[in-house]
């Protein structure tokens, strides 16, 4: 198909290492590693591009051979052209006027990622979510749906959470609380369910009171069952937090927790996997949302024994003493009401 591109379009050849690097970005689009576009007009479009870089970059030679940097110059030409918006959200987490932290740790916080669209272009970028609880009676309100900022996919990733604290945590008792999750800082709608991953970490954060190092970004959804799903955009997400990283200044710690099911998925662009190579920067497959919090606690999760008990110390324990703790406040609270309320005569 190149070659032919090359013949009809009477563009210069294409060496072989560019032709891998169109072979390449061509995966990049489908975001699958065993597969290619079918989008041949943009495929077209970056293959006229090259020559046009490779006649630029060798004007003074009698032939021009399209090489790998020429197709890398075409790719990165079309990034630039489309990206200003992002360089802008950019330039505001740099200089904290949207605020997210690479650094220390927090409880009820984490790093979640979303992807934005302009026209055909894609970027990523990290945002910040949190997570309070207190006594209620088992509610999980989203803000964002509260305010009608919230679609129903997003919202539906929500209730999922409700559905794993109480199964997973009080199957035989009350879910005496209500928690509150929001995406700090969205003026727009959100949608998809993309970060319950990063919701429920930043819940159950808030409930064991087990900081979460912010060095870390999460994307993937959840299931009732606690496994994580795979997303989409994985790769423009993964970049994003890499370029705020990269602002801040790389300390080699950073990393990004994605689902197992998206390494297939994974086409980064070289930046990205030099640092990963070299130690820089870190992605994290995971499966469970217990393999999940214990990469951004540094804590065991904790697996149940007979007795239906996790060892002290661990995540799942603190939760569920903690959930202990605000049921017996329940109680209390209604025995009061009781002890309180006048008895009627007939």
């Amino acid at each position: 198909f190149v070659a032919q591109i090359c013949r009809s379009r009477d563009l210069s050849p294409f060496a072989p290492e560019a032709v891998a690097r169109v072979i390449e970005h061509c995966s990049r689009l489908v975001e699958d590693q065993r597969k290619m576009t079918t989008r041949f007009v943009d495929v077209v479009d970056l293959l006229t591009e090259s020559a046009y870089w490779a006649e630029h970059r060798r004007a003074a030679r009698r032939k021009t051979v399209v090489r790998r940097p020429d197709v890398q110059k075409a790719i990165e030409q079309r990034i630039y052209r489309s990206n200003q918006i992002e360089e802008r959200v950019r330039e505001m987490i740099a200089d904290a006027t949207i605020m997210v932290d690479t650094r220390g740790s927090v409880v009820g916080q984490v790093n979640g990622l979303s992807v934005s669209s302009i026209g055909d272009y894609a970027f990523g970028r990290p945002s910040r979510i949190t997570a309070t609880h207190r006594l209620g009676d088992g509610e999980v309100v989203d803000i964002e749906r509260e305010v009608d900022m919230g679609g129903p996919i997003h919202s539906k990733g929500v209730l999922i959470l409700a559905g794993y604290l109480g199964a997973k945590y009080a199957s035989d008792r009350p879910l005496s609380l209500t928690a509150r999750l929001v995406f700090e800082q969205s003026y727009s709608g959100v949608e998809g369910d993309s970060a319950s991953s990063a919701e429920l970490y930043a819940l159950l954060s808030s409930l064991s009171g087990a900081p979460i190092q912010q060095r870390f970004a999460v994307t993937g959804s959840v299931n009732q069952r606690g496994q994580v799903q795979a997303i989409g955009g994985v790769n423009e997400k993964i970049e994003g937090y890499f370029a705020v990283c990269e602002a801040f200044g790389l300390r080699g710690e950073e990393g990004v927790l994605i689902p197992k099911a998206n390494v297939r998925n994974l086409m980064l662009s070289e930046r990205v996997r030099e640092a990963v190579a070299k130690g820089r920067f870190h992605i994290y497959p995971v499966a469970t949302v217990d393999e999940g919090i214990s990469l951004l606690t540094g804590l065991p999760a904790g697996t149940a024994n007979a007795k239906g008990l996790c060892p002290k110390g661990s995540v799942n324990r603190m939760v569920v003493d903690r959930l202990a703790v605000l049921t017996e406040k329940a109680r209390e609270a209604a025995r009061k009401k009781d002890m309180e309320t006048p008895t009627g005569t007939a």
